[in-house]
């Protein structure tokens, strides 16, 4: 079973980390009175899922999953990554302005770590949706500038290895070490590896150049720019003229228009 066909067949254990409550206590899902029963891994005939809150070697079993109903699944993390990040990391404080990163003053501020450091469930679609984007392109690695980056690539590489095609995560220093090894990126990247630089919320990609300038001088190969959220102030534009592909989840326009009609002002 090639890489693709397994990522497409993705179900099982990890519903236990995704479902309600009721399926960490190993009961069944409402309007399920039959008990939860084992998976098989189809690669090495082990069994899994039995007592399932015991569970010591976790990762996805392999299940049928058809791609109508993927990609239903992703929509739907989708959809409750955002409702999560609007009601932990958006703020519009339009009487005290934010100073953005570079400089700019802004009614609107996304604190992505609020959600990404402070939110399990987050942590979990964050590091699921993600590894969904990078796969295709079989990175070695996944990181970026600390702090913000660091919450959404451990767990990128924590669902990679409960998806059994494991992505290490690597932190790029905003400054070297005086001291030890002086490493500018802390983790275990092998010379040369293929790697997808992760950003929270990217403004005008200074942040995120800053990180992939780091990678390429330590000799790897940076592969795409990741974000949660785009601000739309340029970032995009210096990646691509850069020729790197770039890619959000989210826009911040999206996140204003439905505050908009949160607050019933649009």
């Amino acid at each position: 079973m090639n890489i693709s066909d397994q990522r497409d067949l993705a179900s099982g254990c990890i519903e236990y980390l995704k479902a309600p409550p009721k399926l960490l206590t190993g009961l069944p899902p409402e309007g399920d009175n039959k008990p939860l029963s084992s998976d098989k891994d189809p690669i090495t005939s082990q069994t899994h899922c039995e007592n399932l809150p015991n569970v010591s070697d976790l990762h996805i079993s392999l299940q049928f999953v058809s791609p109508d109903q993927r990609l239903q699944r992703i929509q739907e993390e989708k959809e409750e990554l955002f409702r999560i990040l609007y009601e932990r990391s958006f703020l519009y404080r339009p009487a005290r302005p934010f100073t953005l990163s570079s400089g700019r003053q802004s009614p609107v501020y996304l604190d992505g770590k609020k959600t990404t450091l402070g939110h399990p469930r987050a942590q979990f679609l964050v590091g699921d949706l993600l590894y969904r984007m990078i796969a295709p392109f079989s990175p070695e690695g996944v990181g970026g500038l600390t702090l913000g980056a660091d919450p959404i690539s451990v767990a990128v590489s924590l669902v990679s290895g409960l998806y059994r095609h494991p992505i290490p995560s690597f932190v790029v220093r905003k400054e070297a070490k005086d001291h030890g090894t002086r490493n500018p990126i802390e983790g275990d990247l092998a010379p040369g590896s293929r790697v997808v630089v992760v950003e929270d919320v990217v403004t005008t990609g200074a942040s995120g150049m800053k990180a992939v300038k780091s990678c390429q001088d330590a000799g790897h190969r940076v592969l795409k720019v990741i974000a949660l959220v785009d601000r739309e102030e340029g970032g995009r534009a210096l990646f691509e003229g850069a020729g790197l592909p770039f890619e959000a989840l989210f826009s911040l326009k999206k996140f204003i228009e439905y505050d908009a009609e949160v607050r019933g002002t649009c």
